[in-house]
């Protein structure tokens, strides 16, 4: 009974959303159009905007690590990084394999990769599919360290995320252990 009930609305229904869709559709008198900008309108707006957004992940990243009383430096780029740990070995040089054991997070606490579930990454500085603000990371860093990174979205997976784990427009953390660093000899 229910079932037929269903059958026999169903269409009324869709066909009074197609008429409200269609008389909602009819076309503006032109003075209520939106204004158009000019392309330099335009560039202006949306830097405004990439400025905005900047400063907006300044804010929280200095938030997340204040509230966990790390003492972050912060690149020219807008990493924010703690190198710890004793450092031994040579420092990371660009064309050197690095393997690195990590743990990928978000602001919220949320785990998104890490080495013992998805492997250590293992990868030629300079020469890699990582992301920026990863690279700028290691090339810091010496064999036998430790260290944490914030990467800002713009160093990282930007406004798409890497569309699998990680959301458009993440602030990420790292949480790194530089095991081994190999030459390019």
């Amino acid at each position: 009974m229910r079932s037929t009930v269903y059958h026999s609305i169903f269409p009324a229904i869709l066909i009074a959303l197609s008429v409200i869709l269609l008389l909602s559709c009819r076309k503006q008198p032109a003075s209520e159009k939106a204004p158009q900008l000019t392309a330099k309108e335009e560039k202006e707006m949306l830097l405004r905007v990439n400025k905005f957004l900047v400063q907006k992940d300044v804010e929280l990243i200095e938030s997340y690590a204040r509230r966990r009383g790390w003492n972050m430096e912060v690149s020219e780029t807008g990493l924010s990084y703690e190198i710890y740990g004793p450092n031994p070995g040579e420092k990371v040089e660009q064309g050197d394999i690095v393997n690195l054991k990590y743990e990928l997070s978000l602001l919220d606490g949320t785990v998104c990769y890490t080495s013992e579930a998805d492997g250590n990454k293992v990868f030629r500085l300079g020469k890699s599919q990582e992301i920026s603000g990863l690279e700028q990371a290691v090339e810091m860093m010496r064999e036998g360290e430790k260290a944490r990174f914030i990467i800002p979205p713009h160093l990282a997976y930007g406004l798409l995320g890497d569309e699998n784990r990680i959301p458009a427009r993440s602030i990420i953390v790292y949480q790194v252990e530089l095991l081994e660093v190999k030459s390019q000899d």
